[in-house]
């Protein structure tokens, strides 16, 4: 964060400094809702949690070197106290679950007043450039690749993981200082909006919407909705005049719609040939269903790129970053480069690796819907098809958010693993949805098993794992073994599924050695 006295703190946040507060303390260090994580001269922001109040750690986080807290009370510590806010009628934010006396989105609306005026002040008298990104799937891959980027660029600020809400989102903006060229915005978004807000927190110059699928259909009741709502980041965007930019998938109808809806300049990404300003050719796939492709831009000359990120849909993944990376100030091949060089670094996310007796295992369990997971299972069909007689096991679990359309997605997700011939089918939970994909799936002939939890679906897995298949001998003698895919949504928690299955083993120096075709 930018050096501000606590007394300009209380101006900006609307609040007001507690007794023990010295109005001419500098918070010189970073803001953190974590004590833990603190170091001198930071801020503490006492959030209230389902299970613990940060009101409780305010004086252990003074006493570790913070400056001050920013709290809804006295804390007989110094604090900027700031008023609650009262749940608005409807407010079906992530923020509103568990805070039904406003303190907790009183600290937040403190954070994020704090953080737009940090990050105004860096973009209009430190040269800040804020490209944010949004998408019904693809969000944090895309973020990851733009950050990687970017910091060929530039000093870069991007958040940790899915860091993409009304918490998150404010709590990455203010990691930046006087020296940050780039942030990264990553925006989710569960409410019309919702998007609208966080671009009033750190307006972006650069907005990329990658595309509008299923996720949140509960929430907003239709796809026409959730246009309506990744769309308010192109709205937020200046004009072309003014240096902004609109990054659009030329490949979603809803998407390529928006360029109505922004007065800022469009470029467009595609993965079909000449399809945008962005286009992709000779696309192939390797061993582990990373891509290898052609990458076209509007200046320079054509590039090979080879992904280390893993699946197909991350092809266009890559252009949209590269979209950004040229507006960025890099050349075709300086972006080229950088991609191919580029891994992924949140976790939970496609994060394959394969153990020493060639056993894979694909760990994108950390959110799942209708789209991510038709990606997640494709990439495990092309990877057990490039290793002849083994098994492909999906373990799968509940797609949360989807509505009363909820059944219906997920006996439409057999069709997928039909599609792309996978062979074993675990399914996680007992409720209507899972009992959907899991008749669907038995209809079909796969191999299904229904079980209760993480830890069941684990077992069952090394059971399959420790089997031969079809009796086969020398199997344990193979290079490569079967493939096993873990996804859910997050509240399923299955990571500890691919947890279970690599921990005591060794572990191939990474998936990468795989020769590419």
């Amino acid at each position: 964060m930018i050096p501000l006295t606590l007394a300009q703190i209380a101006e900006i946040t609307g609040g007001r400094l507690s007794p023990e507060a010295d109005p001419d303390a500098v918070v010189t260090g970073n803001v953190e809702f974590d004590s833990r994580k603190l170091a001198a001269g930071g801020l503490f922001v006492a959030l209230r949690g389902a299970r613990v109040d940060g009101h409780d750690f305010a004086a252990a986080a003074v006493r570790d070197g913070a400056v001050a807290a920013l709290t809804v009370r006295e804390v007989g510590v110094p604090a900027v106290i700031v008023p609650k806010v009262p749940r608005r009628p409807g407010d079906n934010s992530d923020l509103a679950a568990g805070d039904p006396d406003g303190s907790t989105a009183g600290v937040v609306a403190g954070m994020s007043a704090l953080a737009a005026h940090v990050a105004r002040e860096l973009a209009a008298h430190h040269g800040l450039t804020i490209a944010g990104v949004t998408g019904s799937a693809g969000k944090t891959s895309t973020k990851d690749l733009m950050a990687t980027l970017l910091a060929r660029a530039g000093e870069t600020v991007a958040p940790p993981g899915s860091f993409n809400n009304e918490i998150g989102h404010p709590y990455t903006a203010l990691r930046c200082t006087e020296s940050t060229d780039f942030l990264v915005a990553e925006m989710s978004a569960r409410g019309i909006g919702h998007i609208a807000h966080l671009a009033q927190i750190a307006p972006p110059r650069i907005g990329v919407v990658l595309n509008v699928g299923s996720a949140h259909l509960g929430e907003f009741g239709s796809r026409a909705n959730i246009a309506q709502a990744k769309g308010e980041l192109v709205e937020a965007l200046p004009a072309a005049s003014d240096g902004g930019v609109a990054v659009l998938n030329a490949d979603d109808d809803l998407v390529a719609a928006m360029a109505a809806r922004t007065r800022a300049r469009v470029v467009t990404f595609s993965t079909r040939p000449r399809g945008g300003d962005f286009y992709a050719t000779d696309i192939s796939l390797d061993a582990v269903a990373r891509a290898t492709f052609t990458m076209h831009c509007p200046q320079g000359e054509p590039q090979r790129v080879s992904l280390g990120v893993f699946g197909a849909h991350q092809v266009g993944n890559a252009l949209a970053a590269a979209a950004v990376g040229i507006e960025a100030g890099l050349s075709c091949a300086e972006v080229a480069e950088a991609l191919s060089a580029a891994r992924s670094v949140s976790v939970n996310r496609m994060d394959v690796n394969t153990r020493e007796d060639g056993v894979t295992v694909i760990n994108d369990a950390y959110n799942a819907n209708p789209e991510s997971m038709r990606a997640a299972i494709a990439a495990l069909g092309y990877t057990a098809a490039a290793r002849p007689g083994v098994r492909s096991i999906a373990v799968l679990g509940e797609m949360g958010e989807l509505g009363d359309d909820a059944p219906h997605a997920h006996a439409a997700l057999a069709e997928e693993l039909v599609r792309y011939r996978v062979t074993h089918l675990v399914a996680v939970g007992h409720n209507p949805s899972m009992d959907a994909l899991l008749a669907g799936a038995h209809a079909a002939g796969i191999h299904t098993a229904h079980v209760a939890d993480a830890q069941e679906a684990a077992e069952h897995v090394r059971h399959l794992l420790a089997s031969a298949p079809h009796g086969e001998t020398g199997w344990e003698a193979r290079e490569d073994r079967d493939v096993v895919l873990v996804k859910a949504s997050n509240a399923g928690k299955l990571w500890t599924v691919a947890e279970s299955l690599l921990a005591g083993h060794r572990l191939r120096e990474d998936a990468r050695n795989y020769p590419r075709t």
